[in-house]
């Protein structure tokens, strides 16, 4: 399976983002995938800043601008239905996700950050119980793993359960060097965790790192595109253009005709002989990496700032009580300091101040008592 970031590179334009749809599908793609913003699932107002070729702008308010109303997703929905491509989508809080589920996607995608998104991971398992309650099948989920440990991966699977759920291997970072892909992840996760497995890649080349991802067992490639990489959308620097994307949908084909042709083990080393004579035996190995799952350099930095924690929303007073609306699950990102994991939110919900604390700052737990 092959699946189309398209993300927020629509800039909110419904005619841009049919367009996306379009060349997704003439790239190969049997899935396109959106994001469904909303700034404040995401971020604090004074998360800090962000540089693009416009100049200097906070990043909360460019997540601002990047919100569109149920009635576009639920457009874009029918528009890949009609195209018979299926409609991916990831929500960033519960708001987002329950409106994501009352347009019947084909499939929820959780993002690296969202991994430890604790309230939103069991939200979504209530919903896909249900579904089985009622006779249905559980929506398929598929769920990236950069800036992750492996025991980040459990804890969100304990929640989701391993029934129509897919892990792909990633690194967050943009783009991703693939020297640090560390590939045969793709395998091992398979081995350790007993789902699919695949890859979402933010590395440059549109070949190397996802031809190498199916030699190791992957089933699904995620890449982001976008209609040009000189258009300022926030993941355009790393995605690929319509042509490149049907060169990795090509080279993808081969790879599966590949290990049709010779079986598994055989189609996986013809597969990495064929990398090897186009990018060179020493740099394949490199990207195949140990297959141990460890943070890679380029997201080290990344890992407590990126993925969620538990943060304050309003100015509060030593010996304040803490109610749920003071409390955000947010990504930390440029300015702020992180704070405790969001599977202590229940815990905080009620607890009283040892000292006064600013909006913004991370909840730790010498904050309550």
């Amino acid at each position: 399976m092959i699946i189309a970031e398209i993300g927020t590179s629509h800039q909110g334009s419904i005619e841009k983002a049919k367009q996306l749809v379009d060349a997704s599908i003439e790239g190969g793609a049997d899935a396109v995938k959106f994001q469904w913003v909303y700034a404040d699932e995401i971020l604090h107002p004074e998360t800090g800043f962000v540089n693009l070729p416009t100049g200097k702008i906070s990043l909360y308010q460019r997540f601002k601008e990047l919100e569109c109303p149920l009635e576009f997703y639920s457009e874009l929905r029918n528009y890949a239905a009609s195209k018979n491509v299926k409609f991916v989508c990831s929500p960033f809080g519960l708001k987002s996700l329950n409106e994501l589920l009352s347009i019947n996607p084909d499939a929820v995608k959780i993002a690296s950050p969202e991994l430890n998104h604790f309230p939103m991971l069991k939200a979504l398992s209530e919903f896909r119980k249900s579904q089985k309650k009622s006779g249905g099948k559980a929506i398929p989920v598929i769920i990236s793993s950069g800036v992750s440990l492996l025991g980040d991966i459990e804890k969100a699977l304990s929640i989701l359960g391993k029934e129509n759920v897919t892990l792909l291997h990633c690194i967050t970072s943009y783009p991703a060097p693939e020297e640090e892909y560390n590939v045969r992840l793709v395998r091992n996760l398979k081995n350790i965790f007993g789902i699919e497995t695949g890859l979402s890649d933010h590395s440059l080349d549109p070949v190397l790192v996802p031809c190498l991802a199916a030699a190791m067992g992957g089933t699904v490639t995620e890449k982001h595109i976008t209609l040009s990489k000189k258009t300022d959308g926030l993941d355009d620097p790393v995605a690929v253009e319509p042509e490149q994307f049907y060169m990795m949908s090509h080279a993808l084909n081969q790879c599966a005709a590949a290990l049709r042709h010779y079986g598994e083990e055989k189609g996986a080393q013809e597969i990495i002989r064929q990398m090897s004579e186009q990018f060179g035996s020493e740099r394949v190995q490199k990207v195949l990496g140990t297959g141990i799952k460890e943070l890679a350099p380029s997201e080290k930095n990344n890992y407590g700032r990126t993925n969620r924690s538990l943060h304050f929303m309003n100015d509060l007073k030593k010996g304040a009580r803490i109610e749920e609306s003071d409390i955000g699950i947010l990504r930390t990102e440029k300015i702020l300091t992180p704070g405790i994991s969001p599977e202590f939110y229940e815990e905080i919900k009620g607890a009283f101040l040892t000292r006064d604390v600013k909006s913004g700052q991370g909840i730790t737990w010498q904050d309550i008592i």
